[in-house]
């Protein structure tokens, strides 16, 4: 019964796996004790010192405990899909406390009347580093086991479902739940792995019962004539999610399928309200966001700026002004840092970038690498023709394609485009109709989904995709 509240819960949290919830709280708690463990010990000599010192001690856990676990959260470490194994996660936890010692460290400096015993930072640090590898190594042991998986079974074997098995292929795509078998209906041509199909001899909430099943997944292809209507009203009335695939996706995988998705499911959905994109706190975030951007970057811009003089000369033009577009499918000159030749495109024709194209220059590459060309949008946010979380703005050229090929990939053009984005965080570059189709899942995820608290987890972990490179470029 727990796990299946669970999984009614965790439809309602955005990104928000239950799972690692308490992974966030399990280390908040310890890092917060790692601050008083860290000041008993710099105050061993004079026990005196730490009575005096306990009540502003808390002030300095809760900065501390803050800082850390913004560093962790934008270091993917509470992400249910993190891969890499367990090396991934030593580094990403090693470039968390760097990112965190970096905060830190700023604030001691502008602050310094309000942490006057800085060695406690280091002690509580270290202390709290190893607390981190200790209860990522448990929890991910803990995770595995068979009683904190919600167990899931699927309505249907045909084309709907083979999606589940197609795209969730990794490990890493079914953390927290598994998948116990596909039921096969009549008449329904199955595709999926013929040990895992079940045909029942029983009701299928009896099925269900008896397997202390968490989540019924309905994948049917004909859902109009096959859907067993009392059945599943019985299985809620065990207290069973019932859901429809497009749900169970945008639960576990964070994208909406466009293949699968008809209209109505747009139009009933429920958090799909693009006018939120232009609301107040929308605006607000994003000029703020904007500004402390140039405020941690402009040094880097000057550098780049001078890097492309001394590659291409300094009459060399810096600043690239290439069309996009933007809301309501309006076109606006969207602003780069130049990291191809020159003369590019100088018969005029758009091309995709590609992997090792040979129109990216030297500067270009390392620019690219660490997103900086992407840095001059900042303009265009603070213009409003961009907002700083949303769909990459494509090509008038590529969208009038894209729009023939891909079902419903207009429908990204509702919110303003963004400098990053959910699509960017979980999906790598891509260069064909294939991969815009992919991305525009994710993209489409944002739009139903837009909310400040999003966009702060885009934001935070936007420095995963500049740090290990992944993502955009």
């Amino acid at each position: 019964m727990f796990l299946r509240n669970l999984a009614g819960l965790q439809r309602h949290n955005l990104n928000l796996h239950i799972t690692y919830s308490w992974l966030a709280i399990a280390d908040g708690a310890l890092f917060f004790a790692s601050c008083y463990m860290a000041a008993w010990l710099c105050f061993l000599p004079d026990p005196t010192l730490f009575a005096e010192f306990n009540a502003e001690l808390f002030f300095w856990a809760v900065t501390f405990v803050g800082m850390t676990m913004l560093a962790m959260l934008s270091m993917g470490l509470y992400h249910p899909r993190l891969r890499g194994g367990a090396n991934g996660a030593l580094r990403r936890t090693i470039s968390a406390f760097i990112l965190m010692g970096l905060g830190m460290s700023a604030i001691i400096l502008s602050f310094p009347t309000l942490f006057p015993y800085p060695s406690i930072i280091v002690y509580a640090a270290s202390i709290s580093f190893v607390f981190s590898l200790i209860t990522r190594s448990v929890f991910t042991s803990t995770v595995k086991l068979e009683k904190f998986n919600r167990r899931v079974l699927v309505l249907g074997a045909g084309r709907k479902a083979s999606n589940i098995v197609s795209k969730m292929r990794r490990e890493s795509d079914h953390h927290g739940f598994r998948i116990c078998g596909y039921v096969r209906v009549e008449e329904e041509e199955a595709t999926v792995a013929t040990d895992k199909i079940i045909t029942l001899h029983q009701p299928l909430s009896e099925y269900v019962r008896q397997h202390e099943i968490h989540q019924v997944v309905v994948a049917l292809d004909n859902q109009r004539d096959n859907l067993p209507e009392e059945e599943l009203l019985r299985c809620r009335m065990l207290g069973v999610s019932v859901v429809n695939l497009l749900d169970f996706f945008e639960q576990e995988a964070g994208k909406v399928l466009v293949d699968e998705a008809p209209p109505e499911w747009f139009i009933f959905a429920q958090r799909f309200n693009p006018q939120l994109a232009g609301g107040f706190g929308k605006r607000v975030f994003d000029i703020l966001a904007a500004l402390f951007l140039l405020l941690v970057t402009w040094p880097f811009m000057v550098l780049t700026i001078l890097a492309i003089k001394l590659e291409d000369g300094f009459k060399a033009p810096v600043l690239y002004r290439q069309d996009r577009v933007g809301l309501y499918g309006e076109v606006f000159g969207v602003m780069k840092f130049r990291s191809m030749s020159i003369n590019a495109e100088a018969d005029g024709k758009a091309r995709w970038a590609i992997k090792n194209d040979t129109r990216i220059t030297r500067v270009g590459n390392v620019v690219r690498l660490l997103r900086i060309d992407e840095l001059p949008q900042i303009l265009n946010v603070l213009v409003g023709n961009m907002a700083f979380v949303g769909p990459r703005p494509e090509r008038p050229e590529f969208v009038g394609e894209l729009a023939k090929e891909i079902p419903y990939f207009e429908k990204r053009h509702c919110v303003k485009p963004g400098i990053t984005g959910w699509a960017q965080l979980n999906y790598p570059y891509g260069s064909s109709v294939a991969d815009a189709k992919h991305k525009l899942e994710f993209d489409l995820y944002y739009v139903k989904n837009q909310s400040l608290y999003l966009d702060c987890i885009v934001l935070l972990r936007t420095v995963e995709v500049v740090v290990f490179g992944k993502g955009a470029k």
